[in-house]
């Protein structure tokens, strides 16, 4: 099974630190934030990465190689100007094949196993939910009985991880371009092919500042 870190975004609310630094490569606690990842990954036994790139993408590629001193084959879809989250997978289908894939959103951190990740999802997607952030009081998603469906009071929703496996088929009736996921996601939702999982560990996105400085006390207080 391969993995796709998605790692082409600006990372605009955590200037100056991505003015000339990538996201993904900028430091949290000594370590790059898309190294959590893919130690997560080679843990859980994942050999085969592919990761998207827009802004300062070459650095990550220059970092990272070709991920044979991490135990890792890591192959990069560039993408001449960002194609958001739905528009980046599809432009990297050729390099993760027709099998499902686990897909991880780059700028998150999280102590989750990706090993409990379901091999197939039972529809066209199996999605990782969380408790809803500060930031994000409102959520996404409903899960009841291990199905997942576009919830709209923000009592019973749960935000959505970026951690998922997704079946290549949700992406057959789209086009090359930018395109958002999410609208993807609750089509399939809309017809009962999008299971879940609540996860109740540690989880960030780290999309600013004081959360790039949560995640570092976090780290901290596990060592």
């Amino acid at each position: 099974m391969k993995a796709m870190i998605l790692a082409a975004g600006k990372g605009e609310r955590m200037r100056p630190l991505t003015l000339h630094t990538p996201k993904p490569l900028v430091p949290v606690a000594g370590v790059p934030l898309i190294e959590y990842h893919l130690r997560a990954l080679v843990a859980a036994g994942f050999k085969d990465v592919v990761i998207n790139h827009a802004w300062l993408g070459a650095q990550i590629e220059a970092h990272l190689g070709n991920g044979s001193d991490r135990g890792l084959n890591i192959s990069y879809s560039a993408e001449g100007e960002p194609l958001e989250t739905g528009g980046g997978i599809f432009k990297a289908l050729p390099l993760l094949g027709n099998e499902p894939f686990v897909l991880v959103n780059g700028d998150v951190w999280t102590d989750y196993d990706f090993s409990q990740l379901p091999q197939q999802p039972a529809g066209l997607a199996h999605l990782v939910l969380v408790d809803n952030p500060d930031h994000h009081g409102k959520g996404d998603f409903c899960l009841q009985q291990g199905q997942v469906s576009d919830g709209h009071e923000a009592a019973s929703t749960l935000t959505y991880s970026g951690i998922a496996v997704i079946d290549p088929q949700l992406f057959k009736n789209c086009t090359a371009g930018a395109f958002k996921l999410a609208p993807l996601l609750r089509q399939a939702m809309a017809e009962g092919l999008v299971s879940g999982e609540y996860f109740n560990g540690h989880w960030v996105d780290v999309g600013t500042l004081e959360r790039l400085a949560e995640v570092e006390r976090l780290i901290a207080g596990r060592r």
